[in-house]
């Protein structure tokens, strides 16, 4: 399966549907990395760890700049990272997967140079765990 029609929603709390964020580029990946923790005893002849709480590294999205009107993915999200309030946010892969959670964010507009499209990115700080729900 490709990327191509990977769609990133938000709503704030309250409302209902997810609003599609439109320009999308780039998404992360997805899941977490179980910190391994060292419990090796001195009768141990080799280290013995044991998987930890998960750490999901860093959420960044790259959208494609555009500032046109009061709508726009750029002032949409500029806004909530103005408040600092936590939103809900649906990633939605082409086969129907979903990917649910809660997140504070941030936004980073790119540099720029010759031949180069312009780009913002959104960073993440999750408040919530993944929810992955299957397609039916």
């Amino acid at each position: 399966m490709l990327a191509n029609g990977i769609t990133l929603g938000i709503k704030k709390e309250g409302t209902s549907p997810y609003i599609i964020l439109k320009g999308l580029k780039e998404v992360p990946e997805l899941g977490v990395d179980p910190e391994k923790v060292d419990n090796t005893t001195l009768e141990d002849k080799m280290k013995h760890s044991e998987l930890g709480i998960g750490d999901p590294g860093d959420l960044a999205y790259k959208f494609k700049w555009e500032n046109e009107g009061e709508n726009s993915t750029y002032r949409t999200l500029r806004n909530v990272s103005d408040t600092g309030e936590t939103v809900s946010f649906e990633q939605t892969f082409p086969d129907g997967t979903k990917f649910h959670f809660d997140a504070q964010c941030s936004v980073k507009v790119g540099g720029g140079g010759v031949n180069a499209a312009i780009e913002f990115t959104l960073n993440l700080g999750l408040q919530t765990d993944i929810e992955v729900v299957d397609p039916a």
